[in-house]
């Protein structure tokens, strides 16, 4: 039998926060030693952003568990849409979604400037100002918002479809033989998540870098904004819309999806 604790609300907004921030400080990070000149890492390739995105999502997950490791409005509201609790024992009320996504923008803005600390010299040095902000936000190869969106739509739709699903492998009541009820499950979750998320950069993230997340990209965009960074140029606020709307909308599908056939 397994029992379900009450999350205090300031105990739901810190486990968003935390693993929010978490998640940022590596996915940042990685593209930050990639990108910038004279890292260890630098010109590191997709594979390596990729990975370090893949982890920053699990530890991310394992921190938040107390509110099921959402770190993203999309998820939040796709299982908002498909009328599940956002995690055991926290419904989906208006003001538990608003605290979700509160806690996370907050958190991606302190792990995006966690990053920055880390990596401060490098940013000092001369760099296209257009990878240093690569390093926080997400931008097209190819600007064109419609085909743009429906890129992010779809990328965020196969991950919160996965999410709403995956929770069928991590614990569920069996049955047995001589009518005893077991508890049964994979328990992959976190380690599942990270297999996604490279998965889904190495097959939808070629024409917008897969933000698939309105706070992995809004937090770092204005925390670029706002920094004293060398030479940092725009921070492309005329694009800033595309991976806020896209994601929310692939989440909204997601949850539609799971509502009707589940």
């Amino acid at each position: 039998m397994m029992n379900v604790l009450a999350v205090s609300p300031a105990g739901i907004f810190g486990s968003e926060f935390l693993g929010t921030m978490l998640l940022i400080v590596l996915g940042v990070g990685v593209v930050a030693n990639a990108l910038l000149p004279k890292t260890k890492g630098h010109d590191g390739g997709w594979q390596m952003i990729d990975w370090g995105w893949g982890i920053g999502v699990m530890v991310g997950v394992f921190a938040a568990y107390r509110t099921g490791g959402h770190l993203n409005p999309a998820v939040t509201l796709g299982l908002t849409v498909a009328g599940v609790d956002l995690a055991p024992g926290i419904p989906a009320t208006f003001a538990n979604v608003s605290l979700y996504i509160g806690a996370q923008l907050l958190g991606a803005m302190a792990g995006a400037v966690l990053a920055w600390l880390v990596y401060k010299q490098h940013y000092d040095l001369e760099c296209d100002p257009s990878l240093k902000l690569g390093t926080f936000a997400t931008g097209p190869q190819i600007r064109n918002y419609g085909w743009n969106l429906l890129t992010e739509t779809i990328a965020t739709y196969v991950l919160v479809i996965w999410v709403l699903l995956s929770g069928y492998t991590n614990v569920a009541k069996i049955t047995t033989a001589d009518n005893i009820q077991e508890i049964s499950g994979s328990l992959i979750g976190p380690l599942g998540v990270t297999f996604l998320i490279m998965g889904i950069g190495n097959s939808l993230g070629g024409p917008t870098g897969y933000a698939i997340n309105p706070a992995r990209d809004l937090g770092p965009r204005i925390v670029h904004a706002l920094l004293p960074i060398k030479g940092k140029g725009s921070s492309d606020w005329a694009y800033s819309w595309v991976p806020i709307l896209g994601p929310i909308l692939g989440g909204v599908l997601a949850g539609l999806t799971y509502l009707i056939f589940w």
